[in-house]
């Protein structure tokens, strides 16, 4: 638990290391890669009963280097255009049940629900990457270039997955939105950050992939930072490599993309997270110049926080214009 005093000191805690002062240039090159790769995709019916009230696909797509990336998607029955909620999983997981899935169907939204590559999904991951690959996806390509490591392709691929969006039909494309917790929440924070055009509101809970530094000064680089702490174990024991990790690491920071969200953010934070730091949590939204609010919950871990579950129905629906 922490006391008011530590608290107030995180609220102007924006992080140890600085951005990388070609952060934007760099993500503007990545994007324009991105955006060369042509938009294909195929929408099939699950093999999955549709209820009365939407209708269940999946979404394959194409994304960087070729790979077959996949997405649940799912649909109210209206031939009305639809919102449309982005969601992203945990690390390392997959897309949730379409049982838990249809809760936005019942508001009335449309929902994509994407499956990261390599993780607990059937998305494709071609791989490549120089450097260790046994610890975890936070330091896969560490020893190429920065273009080259695993979250840099994913941020692309999502980029693709936005450009889908934008040519499905019957989508409101003024009223799209990200939803996403841990890892879920540091690629919503990425996806409105190099999508400011297309995402109107996002709710973020607890982003993982921030503060890397910090994360290595506190000795938590383990369970979803592990590939922090088996790459200074094993490649930099007496610390003479962690600069350069961490350097190249600042390209996919979530603090470090915050300041390029235009969107309103729902922010949240268990106080007893110590899965993602709750310093680091902080840093994130300290960097946030958009209209914020940050809801903290004294008690609460690393887990599913209802209270801020039932923030999303207004935050989305009544600020978003959509009759529930």
């Amino acid at each position: 638990m922490f006391d008011d005093t530590t608290l107030e000191r995180f609220r102007s805690y924006r992080g140890i290391d600085a951005c990388p002062e070609d952060f934007d240039a760099f993500w503007d090159a990545r994007v324009r890669e991105a955006d060369a790769v042509p938009v294909s995709y195929r929408v099939e019916r699950a093999a999955m009963p549709s209820g009365s009230a939407c209708d269940l696909f999946d979404l394959w797509f194409t994304g960087m280097r070729g790979a077959e990336l996949h997405a649940k998607y799912l649909r109210p029955r209206t031939d009305d255009p639809v919102p449309l909620v982005l969601q992203f999983h945990g690390y390392p997981g997959a897309s949730r049940s379409w049982f838990e899935q249809c809760s936005f169907a019942g508001m009335g939204m449309a929902l994509i629900a994407f499956d990261c590559p390599g993780q607990g999904g059937p998305s494709q991951d071609p791989g490549g990457f120089l450097g260790t690959t046994v610890a975890g996806h936070i330091v896969a390509g560490i020893d190429g270039p920065v273009e080259e490591l695993y979250y840099v392709r994913l941020h692309q691929d999502i980029r693709i997955l936005c450009n889908v969006v934008r040519e499905l039909p019957g989508i409101d494309l003024s009223r799209v939105y990200v939803n996403g917790a841990s890892q879920g929440g540091a690629l919503g924070i990425a996806t409105c950050a190099l999508n400011s055009d297309l995402i109107v509101r996002a709710a973020i809970l607890y982003p993982f992939l921030s503060d890397f530094h910090m994360v290595w000064d506190l000795g938590l680089d383990v369970v979803a930072y592990e590939g922090i702490g088996y790459f200074s174990r094993w490649f930099s024991a007496a610390g003479e490599r962690m600069d350069e990790a961490l350097g190249k690491l600042a390209y996919f920071d979530s603090k470090n993309f915050a300041h390029l969200v235009r969107c309103p953010v729902l922010f949240g934070t268990g106080l007893e997270d110590t899965v993602v730091p709750v310093p680091t949590q902080f840093a994130v939204y300290n960097n946030l110049t958009c209209e914020k609010e940050h809801h903290l919950y004294p008690g609460f871990g690393h887990e599913e926080i209802q209270e801020f579950d039932d923030r999303i129905i207004s935050f989305l629906c009544e600020r978003g214009r959509q009759a529930c």
